[in-house]
């Protein structure tokens, strides 16, 4: 089921805002143009993915430096080797829906 959590407004082209998903904490990317939802929680540590940096389309855990991918959620960098969880994402209009 696809749930609106926000509009593309509020996530500019390099940004990540996190909403809070059926008491998840996603972390929506706007990579390049594109919008991508992921968990907001490093597999290597728990710390919060929101709060590292979004490269292109990998964001780092600003704690030790893992990245991942945030296409697929696969760990590109270690010490994370788990990969972080996804979700589809759709756009309607301006709203941005998440099926989480």
């Amino acid at each position: 089921t696809f749930i609106k959590v926000g509009r593309l407004a509020d996530i500019p082209v390099g940004s990540v805002k996190v909403f809070k998903v059926r008491g998840r904490e996603i972390a929506v990317c706007n990579a390049a143009g594109v919008v991508y939802a992921i968990d907001n929680i490093c597999t290597h540590d728990n710390g919060s993915l929101d709060q590292g940096e979004l490269m292109g389309c990998e964001i780092e855990c600003p704690r030790h430096g893992a990245r991942f991918d945030v296409r697929n959620g696969e760990a590109t960098e270690k010490p994370a080797v788990l990969p972080v969880d996804t979700f589809s994402v759709r756009i309607d209009e301006d709203v941005i829906e998440i099926d989480a």
